[in-house]
This record gives C-alpha cells, sequence and structure tokens, in this order.
C-alpha cells in the first residue's frame, strides 16, 4: 500500500485538487484507491458529495474505539472510496498529544488498511503541527503543489528545514509547481530557475485554469466533467510523474 500525502504549508495552492485528481486517476487505473481527508474544512469532502462526519470524530479515531474501515465511505466512481472530514478534525493536535508515540499515531491506524487498499492520499491541512508530523511518518511520499512564487518556495524550504530538523528521513518529496499562470513574469522566471536548485521537482505542470474551479460546481475531478481539457490532460502528466517516481508498483 502506497501512502501519499498531499501538503503544503501554505493554503490555496491546489492541493485539495491534487489529491481529488490523483486519487481518481489510480482508482480509474484500477488501483484500490482511499482519500482520507484531514482538513476541517472538508473541501476533498465536499467535492465527491460525501457528507463531512465521522461517528466519534477525531477524540474516537485517536483512542482506538473506532476502526477507520468502520467510517469510510464509498464515492460515485469504481475503486474510489473515501473518509470524509469532521469538523472535530481542528482539535486532532490535541488528541494526539495526549496518546502514546503521538507522532505516529495516523501510521497505527492506516496498517490494518493495507490489505484493502493500494493507494491511500492524505489531503492535508496547511500547516506545521503534530498532525502534519504523523503526516510525514506515515506516508511514503510527500506531494508539494508549489505556485511559483518566492514565497511559495520560502514556504518550501521551512519543510525542508523541518524535517531535518526532527530527523524525518526516507520520505519521497516530490514538489511540483501548481496554479502555473504564465502570464506572470514572476511564474516563468521561477520555473525556469528552480528546476536547476531542485532536482526532486516533478515535471509536470498544473495551470491556472477555470476548469480546476469548476470542480466545486460539479462536485468531481476534472476529467469526470472537461476530459479533453488541459487542466485534465495535466493531472494525467502529474500522475504518470508519481508512477514514475514510486517506481510504477505496488
Amino acid at each position: 500500500m502506497h501512502i501519499l500525502g498531499v501538503y503544503n504549508i501554505k493554503g490555496g495552492v491546489g492541493k485539495t485538487a491534487t489529491a481529488v485528481n490523483l486519487a481518481y486517476l489510480a482508482s480509474r487505473q484500477g488501483y484500490r484507491t482511499l482519500i482520507w481527508d484531514l482538513d476541517p474544512q472538508a473541501a476533498a469532502t465536499f467535492y465527491f458529495r460525501i457528507k463531512p462526519k465521522v461517528k466519534g470524530g477525531s477524540r474516537k479515531l485517536i483512542a482506538g474505539k473506532v476502526d477507520l474501515d468502520e467510517v469510510v465511505k464509498a464515492t460515485d466512481f469504481e475503486n474510489l472510496d473515501m473518509l470524509p472530514a469532521d469538523f472535530s478534525y481542528r482539535n486532532m493536535d490535541l488528541r494526539l498529544e495526549d496518546a502514546k508515540k503521538p507522532t505516529k499515531q495516523l501510521l497505527k491506524l492506516l496498517r490494518p488498511l493495507s490489505k484493502a487498499y493500494d493507494y491511500v492520499f492524505l489531503d492535508c491541512p496547511p500547516s506545521i503541527s503534530l498532525v502534519s508530523e504523523n503526516i510525514f511518518r506515515a506516508a511514503e511520499g510527500l506531494l508539494l503543489p508549489l505556485i511559483p512564487t518566492t514565497l511559495s518556495l520560502r514556504t518550501y524550504q521551512q519543510l525542508l528545514d523541518f524535517l531535518e530538523g526532527h530527523r524525518i528521513t526516507g520520505l519521497e518529496l516530490m514538489p511540483f509547481f501548481s496554479m502555473v499562470d504564465r502570464r506572470k513574469r514572476m511564474h516563468l522566471d521561477v520555473m525556469r530557475d528552480l528546476p536547476d536548485q531542485r532536482g526532486e521537482l516533478l515535471k509536470a505542470q498544473i495551470p491556472y485554469a477555470s476548469d480546476v474551479e469548476k470542480m466545486g460546481i460539479h462536485r468531481m475531478p476534472v476529467e469526470g466533467f472537461a476530459p479533453n481539457s488541459f487542466a485534465a490532460s495535466a493531472y494525467q502528466a502529474l500522475w504518470m510523474d508519481v508512477q514514475e517516481r514510486l517506481g510504477n508498483g505496488i
């Protein structure tokens, strides 16, 4: 089972759209796929037309009183399930602090699902927190949408510093450019210069496109309503990059 976090310290960078579209593409290839919406804002849950409610909330999940498979919901798409967000996730840091081995609780919860799913995508809240550290220690890889701006690159460096300072190793970092607007000179300059500095950067780039914004209207992945769009092709390219980086195996 591949566990992939979709993460950024900043909000509004295309994180949830990435998690939703890649989870859909994995399921379309026949992989048994789960997306866990860990963000109390519940955007991924909204996209899949599922009620943002988990029985017992984060308190019972972290305490081990509810198994994840008891709260998983089916989506409208074959091979694709969702563990919805719950507003109580806003207090998940507090629940984790009270648990034994607080940085490894999410991994403990996910392990029993290893025979049920090929891919698990974690849609992560935008913060550096105990929840974040749990994600870093549970995931095999971390997808990092970066808007090509100076501030976005600064937050990426902050993440690298955090991982080094907390001795988190073995995590495959997969940054990629997101919400790209080729009309902006700064975007073009950053996209030109950064690949020479960061060898881990994926080749695919996600555009700033109205079809991505329309996911909120259609409440489904881009390919579900605009399969021939540039945005759909971009997510397909990104998924191919991810599979190549992971070795394309289960």
